[in-house]
């Protein structure tokens, strides 16, 4: 076995695996499972758990006692649970997963392996793909806010759209960093509760001067959304919506910002339109549903003079 739960290392492990969960026992089990399969890299393993009502402590304290849990007394949020662990993390690395994945077999040593050999990489996210093998979409060459995001965040770099590094952002439920750097840049902005806290942190970091990289050989199944299960899906959407508009007020300037909410409540109103003509002739279709609920949040989250 590959943990410090069986041997006392003389230096530190190369990587601190973080998962922080909420009420995903279902998947938890097997995405330990997973974890503990991988050879060749030493690494330590943290649960974090937001007070989960099912029997997800229980799963780890009996199965896995390897792991370093740390209980909630309240949800604490993705950012804040993961700062929890990554204080008390001791790899040169540390690996973020959600619990509602599967780690395919070597992924956590080419992570290991490509960090040690590219010093320039801050954040690195792995090739995510569904259940079915299709491949989940991952990455981003834009920060949120379109095309005036995308003006607004070259003065970051020098004017240059593609320094340091071309990617934007990689999405949170398989990302790894280097420790330091995050110690650094003071972790995770505990602000963003669940949601926009990846594309915040990976921006924080190329701020700091370090590249963003995408790993195509280390290779995580992603169930996504079992954190938004028993939530309205208008619920859900206004929280990622809401996300938005902090990353815009921490990041923008706020004539930018007010142009990206005005523009897109514009955009919002007409689109629920159209969709309201068509929901009287044909019915709603749960992806137009799914439209509606984004678009009707962004009307209740943007504001014409934020």
């Amino acid at each position: 076995m590959n943990t410090l739960r069986d041997t006392a290392w003389t230096h530190p492990p190369d990587l601190s695996v973080i998962i922080v969960n909420y009420n995903a026992a279902g998947f938890l089990g097997g995405c330990l499972e997973s974890v503990f399969a991988q050879d060749g890299v030493r690494f330590e393993v943290f649960v974090v758990d937001n007070a989960s009502k099912d029997h997800s402590r229980d799963l780890v304290k009996d199965r896995f006692p390897g792991v370093r849990l740390i209980v909630n007394a309240a949800n604490a949020g993705f950012a804040r649970a993961n700062n929890q662990a990554l204080e008390r993390a001791e790899g040169k690395a540390v690996f973020f997963l959600n619990p509602d994945t599967r780690v395919r077999p070597g992924a956590l040593l080419r992570i290991t392996q490509y960090l040690s050999r590219h010093p320039r990489v801050g954040i690195a996210g792995t090739r995510i793909v569904n259940p079915d093998g299709s491949l989940q979409s991952s990455v981003e060459i834009r920060y949120p806010g379109g095309r005036h995001g995308e003006k607004e965040t070259r003065r970051f770099f020098g004017g240059s759209a593609s320094a340091p590094g071309r990617i934007a952002w990689v999405l949170g439920a398989s990302m790894a960093a280097r420790r330091e750097i995050l110690k650094k840049i003071g972790g995770f902005d505990e602000r963003f509760f669940l949601y926009g806290e990846d594309a915040d942190i990976c921006l924080r970091v190329r701020k700091a001067g370090y590249t963003v990289a995408y790993l195509p050989d280390a290779e995580v199944v992603h169930w996504g959304g079992e954190s938004e299960r028993g939530y309205h899906r208008l619920a859900v959407w206004e929280k990622k919506i809401s996300a938005e508009t902090l990353f815009f007020q921490k990041h923008y300037s706020r004539t930018v910002s007010r142009r990206i909410q005005r523009e897109g409540l514009l955009q919002a109103y007409w689109r629920l339109l159209g969709i309201g003509l068509g929901a009287f002739r044909r019915g709603l279709d749960p992806k137009t549903l799914e439209k509606w609920c984004k678009y009707r949040a962004v009307t209740k989250r943007y504001r014409w003079n934020p």
